[in-house]
């Protein structure tokens, strides 16, 4: 995995999410594909929390107590249904007009998230902890990999989970998610994704083991093309999900 040393923003990719940050709302516009993806990765979330802290997956509010941060968060996709749960949840993202319309949103819901734009070395900074990292389909966006994981991982408190989502780098995936999705189909933007700034599951592994929280759990998600449907496979050579755990507070 290249080095990239600085902090974990990439100014680039702040700038093109701000262009389009009006949309996120939209089902049939730039963020269509993540309004597929939503229920699938919300049901794994929401299960492994339930499995982890001894709740009732499908009940009326399984993570009411428990804390979570989504870094880069959007427009709120994950952090209002994740409210709805019963989560106390907090958003971050480091373009300013995406925190403005996930407030704007999440008013006209009716729902109470705490959105910032801040990055989460700022948060970790503040000494800020939480019960569930969320890091969905942002990896492959950062500057530098290997810190922003850290940085997530530092985020969790003790015995707390770590949830990260992101794209294999394998040539499949760069026929898949950018020829495909950007180039023939538009589901994405052109130039939403560079191949090489991609994560190996490998590669991700070893930067959550460095941050000191061990994989519990990894599973693929892909597309079924006549449902119009995602769903969870033991297939990772394109899109994947990561679990792990932070050791208990000795």
């Amino acid at each position: 995995m290249a080095a990239r040393h600085g902090g974990t923003v990439d100014a680039g990719e702040v700038a093109r999410f701000e262009r389009i940050a009006r949309t996120w709302w939209d089902p049939e516009g730039a963020m269509k594909t993540l309004h597929r993806f939503n229920p699938v990765r919300l049901a794994y979330i929401r299960d492994a929390a339930a499995a982890h802290y001894g709740r009732e997956p499908r009940g009326g509010k399984p993570l009411a107590g428990l804390s979570v941060l989504d870094v880069g968060c959007g427009g709120g996709l994950l952090c209002e249904p994740l409210t709805r749960l019963g989560a106390t949840v907090t958003g971050i993202d480091p373009a300013p007009t995406n925190v403005e319309v996930a407030r704007l949103h999440a008013g006209q819901s009716g729902l109470a998230v705490t959105y910032r734009q801040a990055t989460v070395e700022e948060l970790v900074a503040e000494g800020a902890r939480f019960d569930i990292v969320l890091a969905m389909e942002v990896v492959e966006h950062v500057a530098d990999v290997d810190l922003f994981t850290a940085e997530c991982c530092r985020a969790v408190a003790p015995g707390g989970l770590l949830v990260m989502a992101t794209l294999n780098r394998t040539l499949r995936a760069f026929a898949l998610a950018i020829v495909g999705a950007e180039y023939v189909l538009g589901w994405l933007p052109k130039g939403t994704h560079q191949w090489d700034k991609f994560v190996t599951p490998a590669e991700l592994e070893a930067a959550i083991a460095d941050g000191g929280l061990a994989v519990t759990d990894e599973a693929g998600v892909v597309y079924n093309p006549l449902a119009g449907t995602w769903r969870l496979s033991d297939d990772m050579a394109v899109n994947y999900m990561v679990l792990a755990k932070a050791p208990a507070a000795a």
